[in-house]
């Protein structure tokens, strides 16, 4: 049986950036049916085959099977005239580029915009930054921890008065700027379609960070509110945080509004004196450590699973704080399939995320993992642009390919 078509079938990507931003926006567009052509530099590639936990494979940890996934490579070095030429011919059967080098880079090489657009009117760039196109921080190299220390995110991660932590995954602002691409990727092969004139997407990891952090501008912009590390917390709701367990573990218990809480002190707490006294949010704020000790009463004298059970059972919502060994184990995560087991031809199975999103008509698909350097430099070199083989071979000699 033939597999439906994906919402992006027909659609040329040519993925020209390292490590993760970037190249996440496109691997999103492969999921969906994308042709996604890694072009990566002859002789070593993208750095990020050699990123996190290596594998028996040369140049293939998990971390490059994982997001390179859904992709084949090609050797080119666009920094040698040649290179660059092979690349513009590419370009004209291409819908969408994917880059990530400092801004002006690509025009040094004789490839901006400005020119690719002359050769395909309708082509599509993704420019992924640390700062963005413009701007005078717009030289600076950034990365994820960088961004998200410009961005706000992580003045806010860590205890009250203590230094500021790693918030979370060190490669956050990598994944939600992917996510941000794809979706300006998506905008602009629509307007492309409606026009037949591509354009710019211009995404910095700065932004990408800074767009996720609810009211912290307008609160500063209108009071001159200035949220500091709240711990364990929530600055504004009560009680609304983490809670140890009876069987040293944690749970996130939330109650974000005061119907939830009323369900929280008479169901979970039995304690209908406390929904009586502390209807609203104002007072419960106001008396947190009150209303937090006697949450963490209640879960310091259960097992995680027993406050899940009894919560759950009081309408309040709560889960565990997972590890990932947890998240393995979860029957949850099993029946929605979120971990995907993909079979690798030497390396036997080797489990990912999943596609997100989930279309119910045109499901994305994981066909392989990330690909071997060079994979398709016959097919794209020989077949596609009419290269002979000794011609291939020349290039080759000369690090073009």
């Amino acid at each position: 049986m033939t597999a439906a078509p994906g919402p992006m079938d027909g659609v040329r990507v040519l993925d020209l950036a390292t490590f993760l931003a970037t190249p996440f926006a496109a691997a999103i567009l492969g999921e969906f049916g994308a042709e996604v052509i890694k072009v990566e530099q002859p002789g070593g590639g993208d750095p990020m085959r050699q990123f996190g936990t290596a594998t028996d494979i040369p140049d293939s940890s998990l971390a490059w099977l994982s997001e390179a996934r859904n992709k084949h490579s090609i050797t080119l070095n666009l920094k040698h005239p040649d290179g660059a030429d092979l690349f513009k011919r590419l370009v004209r059967d291409t819908d969408v580029v994917c880059e990530n080098f400092r801004p002006g880079t690509l025009q040094k090489w004789g490839l901006g915009y400005d020119t690719l657009h002359a050769i395909n009117p309708r082509l599509v760039m993704l420019q992924v930054t640390g700062y963005g196109q413009d701007g005078p921080y717009r030289e600076r190299p950034g990365f994820a921890r960088i961004a998200h220390a410009v961005g706000g995110l992580t003045y806010l991660a860590g205890m009250p008065g203590e230094a500021p932590v790693t918030p979370g995954s060190t490669s956050l602002a990598d994944y939600i700027s992917g996510l941000f691409g794809a979706v300006g990727v998506l905008m602009a092969l629509r307007t492309a379609e409606r026009t037949g004139q591509g354009q710019t997407v211009d995404v910095a990891l700065f932004e990408s960070i800074f767009r996720v952090l609810d009211e912290l501008a307008p609160a500063y912009g209108r009071h001159g509110t200035v949220r500091e590390r709240e711990g364990l917390g929530t600055r504004n709701v009560c009680p609304h945080g983490h809670f140890p367990t009876k069987d040293g573990g944690w749970v996130a218990i939330a109650c974000t509004s005061d119907k939830i809480w009323a369900r929280m002190a008479r169901n979970v707490l039995d304690r209908p004196d406390l929904a009586a006294s502390h209807p609203t949010t104002a007072l419960r704020v106001g008396d947190r450590a009150l209303i937090d000790g006697v949450v963490n009463g209640f879960t310091t004298a259960h097992s995680s699973a027993e406050i899940v059970a009894i919560c759950e059972q009081g309408e309040v919502p709560c889960a565990p704080i997972n590890s990932i060994a947890d998240i393995f184990a979860d029957p949850h995560f099993d029946a929605r399939g979120t971990l995907q087991r993909i079979q690798h031809a030497l390396l036997g199975e080797v489990v990912v995320p999943d596609v997100l999103p989930r279309l119910s008509g045109t499901p994305g698909a994981i066909k392989d993992l990330g690909p071997r350097l060079g994979d398709w430099n016959d097919l794209v070199y020989g077949e596609r642009l009419g290269l002979a083989p000794g011609e291939r071979d020349e290039l080759k000699k000369r690090g073009v390919i």
